[in-house]
């Protein structure tokens, strides 16, 4: 999912003169926003924001599964299926 882009980058006073320009801009890649020369804040795309935003989320659930998995590998006891089904009030 690693896309190039030109990346734009503007003053913050300038993003607030060019607004409707910068929206325009960021559907078709990021516009860095700076003061004083360092950059401040990033406008994305709605669509590239909830991308990312999955692939964090993805990230994370693999890493709790990993975690999940060491632990039983290490001898952590497990929840027997009949008591989750019972605690969630399936069984």
């Amino acid at each position: 999912m690693y896309a190039t882009y030109m990346a734009t980058e503007l003053s913050v006073t300038e993003a607030r003169e060019r607004f409707s320009e910068v929206v325009e801009t960021a559907e078709r890649e990021p516009v860095f926003l700076t003061k004083h020369g360092q950059r401040q804040a990033v406008v994305l795309s709605a669509d590239q924001y909830e991308r990312m935003v999955e692939h964090v989320e993805d990230a994370e659930d693999l890493n709790a599964a990993d975690a999940a998995r060491a632990e039983i590998e290490g001898g952590q006891p497990t929840i027997p299926w009949d008591d989750v089904k019972r605690d969630l009030g399936l069984a």
